[in-house]
């Protein structure tokens, strides 16, 4: 997948391609066949800081850890981001995403992975 602007992390969407964050950039959605799907700046009008670890929950949901505002995004299929985590990340990195609604964070400056529960209804 060529012109990235600094790219950082990856993640498999579970019904086929990918989504991939840039380094002080966008986070960037790509069909199965590597064809630009969407940029989540573009398509919900979030700007970034720097966009570090991303994944993809059951739903389909792309979820983003801003390293440099020390947070964590969820960008549903349909409807406005959500905020999920503003509050004590000092540098998240790598995430993933549980099927039972646990997310994962590798916080690089803590040198831990914090564990947030963030979907309550059942998969």
């Amino acid at each position: 997948v060529p012109n990235l602007q600094g790219p950082r992390y990856v993640s498999p969407v579970p019904r086929g391609g990918f989504v991939v964050s840039e380094e002080c950039g966008d986070v960037k959605v790509f069909m199965s066949s590597h064809k630009l799907l969407s940029s989540l700046s573009s398509k919900y009008g979030h700007q970034f800081g720097n966009p570090a670890g991303v994944c993809v929950d059951t739903d389909g949901s792309i979820l983003v850890a801003d390293e440099q505002r020390r947070t964590v995004h969820l960008f549903p299929e349909q409807g406005a981001p959500i905020c999920l985590v503003s509050t004590g990340l000092q540098r998240p990195a790598g995430m993933a995403c549980s099927t039972s609604g646990h997310l994962f964070v590798a916080d690089t400056v803590e040198n831990c992975v914090k564990v947030f529960k963030y979907c309550v209804r059942p998969p």
